[in-house]
């Protein structure tokens, strides 16, 4: 199993290309992982960036939760593969982020990636500093999942 640790500012190329950090890299020249699924966040202004195979263990546990004819659910799934798409790294270990989501997100040229665990997230790099929470919110955070005596 992948595990993405992590941020790592980077830069946009002029056609839409972001070249991944050296230890994403490492990672996923270990476990011979190339391709990709893109998607949006589900809850964040952000991308995911998943490797195939983590993909997969994403779409098994999703498939074991619902009946594809149930309206709700079919209705889930479209909307789930809504706007993925399949990318690749290149030679230059460069990951293509398709036209297609810079109208979704608030993407600029300067981009943070983020490991977050199996997957890669692809921020703004001012929204992620943004979204940042403080010690105290982090903390309280921690107790709500996990109850109290955890965080302190």
């Amino acid at each position: 199993m992948l595990t993405f640790i992590g941020d790592y500012p980077c830069k946009l190329d002029a056609k839409g290309r972001v070249l991944l950090p050296s230890a994403f890299r490492k990672l996923l020249t270990a476990s011979s992982e190339d391709r990709f699924v893109m998607r949006k966040n589900l809850y964040e202004d952000c991308l995911d960036l998943f490797p195939i195979s983590e993909w997969n263990k994403q779409l098994t546990m999703i498939r074991s939760q619902l009946n594809p004819f149930n309206r709700k659910h079919a209705t889930f799934l479209r909307e789930f593969f809504r706007g993925t798409a399949e990318v690749q790294i290149d030679g230059n270990g460069r990951i293509l982020i398709p036209k297609k989501f810079f109208a979704d997100t608030n993407l600029s040229d300067g981009l943070t990636l983020v490991g977050q665990d199996g997957k890669i997230e692809i921020w703004d790099s001012k929204q992620y500093e943004d979204s940042g929470m403080n010690l105290k919110e982090f903390n309280q955070l921690a107790n709500d999942i996990f109850g109290s005596n955890m965080a302190e």
